[in-house]
Parts: C-alpha cells; sequence; structure tokens
C-alpha cells in the first residue's frame, strides 16, 4: 500500500525566519515585527506553517509569541504556529501551553556523537526521555513533531543509532520527524539514499527535511528530498540563519514550480514583498545577484542578449520577472549594443532619434561605462540631452535650497522651485535634512495636482579609500505606478546636493508635460 505521506502533489512549506532565522548574527525581531511578519507570511505569501520562536526563552519571546497565537486564534490558523521545545521534564510542553501554543517541535538528538559529548548521556537513557516528553505534552493536548539535530551525520557515522531512534518515535504520537542537515555537509545524491533507506524501514513516516548551506547546495538538497517524497521543506525569507543561512524560500519555491511535477501554495508575486520587508526589519541585505529577489537578477547588460531577446526572447527561461511583479531590465555600460539602447529608449517613449544621433548616444555610453561609471536608464535623457546639446525639461525646476541642521531642533529646508513656470518658495521641517526638503516638495506638488512617488530605498556611497572631500554617489529607487521603479543618480562632493540631484532627475523623468 503506498505510503500516504509519501510524494503528495503539495509539498509543505514550514518557514522559521522567526526561529532558526532569528540566529542571523545581529538579528533580533521585535514582538511587534515577529506579528507583522507573521501576517505577512500568513495572509499575502500563504505559508502552510511557521516556527514562530523557541519556549522559555525570554519574556519577550513570551510575549511575541502570545501576541500572535492570540491573532491566529482570530484568523483560524493557530494550529500552524509551531514552537520549539525541549527536553527539560515537560517544562517547555507546559510553556507553550500557557503561551497558547498547540504545536511543540522538540529538539532530540540525531548523531551519537552530539547525543554523548553534549548531553552526556547514554543513547537510550536520551530516546526514554524524548518518549517521555512527547506523551506528557500530548497528554496536554499538543501536537509534537520532532527535530533530530545533526541528522546528516548521525547517518553518516552512527546509523543503528538513528534506526533506533525512529524504532522508538514509532511508538509515539509524534505527527513528523524533521531531518535536519544542521551543519549542512549533506549531498543531493547522498540524501536521497538516507531517504530511501527510511522510507523502506519506516514506510508510514511522515518527514520534513530542514537544510542549511554551508556548502551550497541546501537547495539542491531540498530539490532530492522532493523528489524523494519528502512531505515538508523548511525555509526561511532571504535564506536568514546561523553561518551560510537556511534554505531561502524563493529559490525553493520556483525550484519545485519548475523541476518537479509537486506544488507548493506560495503566492509566487508576494515573494519580493516579503523579501524586502524582512530585509527592513533585520538590517540584512540579501545580494544584488540572489536568485529571483536580488536587484540585478532581471537586468541584462550584454547587447547580444538584448538584442536576442528583441528578435525572439532568446535569453529568457521560465524565471520571467512577471510571475514576481518585476520587469526585465537592460543594463547601460561599456558592453551596451543597439538593442541595449533601443530596449531603453521604448522605456521612455524616445522613439524620434535619427540613426547617427543613436550612435552617438550609444558611443557616449559606452565611454561612461569605460570609466566605470554606473549608467542607469534613467541617466538615458540626460545623456541625450548632453550629445544633442539640447536642455532636459519638465515642469519642476528646482532652483535653490537652503538645509538647516542643529542639534536641538529639528532639520528645516527652504526650497524654491520653478511649477509650470510659476516660481514659489516654500519651508517646512523633517527627521532629516533630506526629509525636510522631500516633505516640502511632497507639499507643494500635491497643491497642483501631482503625486510624488514613493521613495523605495536610498543608498550612499563614496569611492573605497574616500577622503571627508570625496565625490558622494546618491542613488534613489523610487515606486512608481504599477509597480515599476526607477532609478536616478546623483554625484556631487557634498551628500545632500548629490539627493537633491537624484530626486531632480526623477522630476523630469516621471512628471511630464
Amino acid at each position: 500500500m503506498k505510503n500516504s505521506n509519501r510524494s503528495g502533489r503539495y509539498v509543505e512549506i514550514m518557514d522559521t525566519t522567526l526561529r532558526d532565522g532569528e540566529q542571523t548574527p545581529g538579528v533580533a525581531f521585535t514582538p511587534a515585527e515577529k506579528l507583522g511578519i507573521v501576517r505577512l507570511l500568513i495572509n499575502h505569501l500563504h505559508l502552510d506553517r511557521l516556527e514562530i520562536g523557541s519556549a522559555r526563552v525570554s519574556e519577550g519571546e513570551r510575549k511575541a509569541i502570545t501576541d500572535i497565537l492570540k491573532w491566529a486564534e482570530h484568523r483560524g490558523c493557530a494550529e500552524r504556529m509551531e514552537i520549539l521545545g525541549f527536553v527539560d521534564n515537560g517544562k517547555s510542553a507546559e510553556w507553550i501551553r500557557e503561551s497558547g501554543g498547540h504545536v511543540m517541535n522538540l529538539l532530540a538528538k540525531g548523531s551519537e556523537r552530539h547525543c554523548r559529548v553534549q548531553l552526556r548521556k547514554d543513547p537510550a537513557k536520551h530516546r526514554a526521555e524524548v518518549c517521555a516528553e512527547i506523551e506528557n505534552a500530548a497528554k496536554l493536548g499538543l501536537t509534537v513533531n520532532v527535530y533530530l539535530e545533526d541528522w546528516t551525520n548521525g547517518m553518516i557515522y552512527s546509523f543503528p543509532y538513528v534506526y533506533e531512534f525512529f524504532q522508538a518515535l514509532a511508538g509515539c504520537p509524534v505527527a513528523r520527524i524533521m531531518l535536519p542537515d544542521t551543519l549542512g555537509i549533506i549531498t543531493p545524491d547522498r540524501l536521497t539514499m538516507y531517504l530511501e533507506w527510511i522510507y523502506s524501514a519506516f514506510p508510514d513516516v511522515k518527514l520534513d527535511f530542514h537544510g542549511h548551506n554551508d556548502y551550497g547546495l541546501v537547495t539542491a538538497n531540498s530539490l532530492a528530498a522532493v523528489r524523494a517524497g519528502v512531505s515538508g521543506i523548511h525555509t526561511t525569507i532571504n535564506g536568514l540563519g546561523e553561518r551560510t543561512g537556511n534554505q531561502p524560500l524563493s529559490q525553493l519555491v520556483v525550484t519545485i514550480h519548475d523541476h518537479t511535477d509537486r506544488l507548493t501554495r506560495i503566492a509566487e508575486k508576494e515573494i519580493q514583498h516579503a523579501s524586502e520587508v524582512v530585509q527592513a526589519l533585520s538590517g540584512k541585505r540579501f545580494s544584488w545577484n540572489m536568485p529571483v529577489v536580488g536587484s540585478d537578477v532581471f537586468t541584462q547588460t550584454c547587447g547580444v542578449h538584448a538584442d536576442g531577446d528583441k528578435k525572439g526572447n532568446l535569453y529568457m527561461n521560465k524565471l520571467l520577472p512577471e510571475r514576481f511583479g518585476r520587469n526585465r531590465n537592460y543594463a547601460l555600460g561599456k558592453l551596451s549594443g543597439k538593442a541595449s539602447l533601443d530596449q531603453n529608449l521604448a522605456l521612455f517613449g524616445i522613439e524620434e532619434l535619427l540613426p547617427d544621433q543613436r550612435q552617438k548616444v550609444l558611443d557616449e555610453i559606452v565611454r561612461l561605462g569605460d570609466r566605470k561609471k554606473q549608467v542607469t536608464p534613467a541617466d538615458l535623457p540626460f545623456i541625450i540631452s548632453n550629445v544633442l546639446r539640447t536642455p532636459t525639461s519638465g515642469r519642476i525646476q528646482i532652483v535653490d535650497y537652503v538645509v538647516e541642521s542643529k542639534m536641538t531642533s529639528p532639520p528645516k529646508a527652504t526650497v524654491t522651485l520653478r511649477i509650470d513656470g510659476a516660481e514659489i518658495t516654500a519651508s517646512g521641517s523633517g527627521d532629516g535634512g533630506y526629509d525636510a526638503f522631500v516633505k516640502v516638495l511632497r507639499r507643494e506638488l500635491r497643491k497642483h495636482g501631482i503625486q510624488l512617488p514613493k521613495l523605495a530605498d536610498y543608498e550612499v556611497r563614496i569611492p573605497p579609500g574616500g577622503k571627508t572631500d570625496a565625490l558622494v554617489e546618491n542613488t534613489i529607487i523610487w515606486e512608481l505606478s504599477g509597480g515599476r521603479r526607477l532609478t536616478t543618480t546623483g554625484v556631487d562632493s557634498d551628500q545632500m546636493h548629490a539627493a537633491i540631484i537624484a530626486t531632480q532627475k526623477m522630476l523630469n523623468l516621471v512628471v511630464k508635460k
């Protein structure tokens, strides 16, 4: 008879950003942040299960878990909230029950070395204590899953120990056995072999795989586990976790959808937003080339690639940016060709350039790229203006500004604008100099029926080894209507002026006559 717990159509995704992900160096979420992340992951991403914290850690952890469970009870999903517990004579189980929890993920030792060295216990004694914890938790009304910590080392070096643990757990009220590759040492072929052994010996077991990324193999290992038939995979948003981190949710979802015949319930269009929220709250930026969510993963740089896409989408795979609410971009620089330029001209609706003018613009882009200057699509109208010696015009010009910062009072800004030919001067304050400037700008533009785009990101860079008088490159990402984003850059020796240059570029591009 086929095991109903193996190879189901849907793979359960259990996200542990709030527990294992919080073990990332320097990451600690407040109770309010934890609740906000839970709402995001449940309401928008549609995660199957969440591991929301650990028992008996701190009063702050208790408050966070209690608040989450109250919200989950009201929404009818409290059974999807899981809490890590320990072998501690029932204290964790009681803590979880008093906090309103329904599910305990009991941490046990999955390798003989961990059992003997860290716990200093005989394996038989540890197994007996684990089974007693499970029975006690079940009497309290908790569902119990069991983590076999360091399971992969256990399979490699102490297989009889692991086998005997599975035998003991088979007689206990355990919902799932969760298999961590705690040190990220497994390979896909070996993992497949070990899972086949376990399913052969224990055909009715329900298994989760919990991968780490020390060798960069975590997604390949998770894929092997999915193909072998595991019921669930554990993830974190952006791969947060100790050392090299855990299985990133984004990479797992697309790998399952595109490379197996199984499915997840994750809403792909919500992945980018979730990644950016967790990035902001954790303070840990994901890399520019991180699959699916990285800032540059849907950007083509080579002119040959742009040409191939223009003629027949030759350099596109199943990971189309539209799946994730994003857009494809074509970078400008020394590798740009005519196709790269044409793709970007079309973005701004610029079609009136003659062939010789286009060539001059392309030559300037290549020249700037050779000097290692970052050339963004937003720079294009200004490059055209410079090459063709024509002014770049718009409804709004920033004529002058004064920004004052004092230790004893909020920063103030006085800004002189020219809007549709009429010059006005206005003042206001803010939390910082640029914030004060933007608040004045937004207020005055609103009076003219103009909505300022939302600021999505703000980055300041100086050259390596630069001194206090170094040039500053200020890059601002603006969120436009329809989910499209615009990046503008300003360069000046004064940081504030660099930001205002970038803002002026945005105004000329998006606020048209």
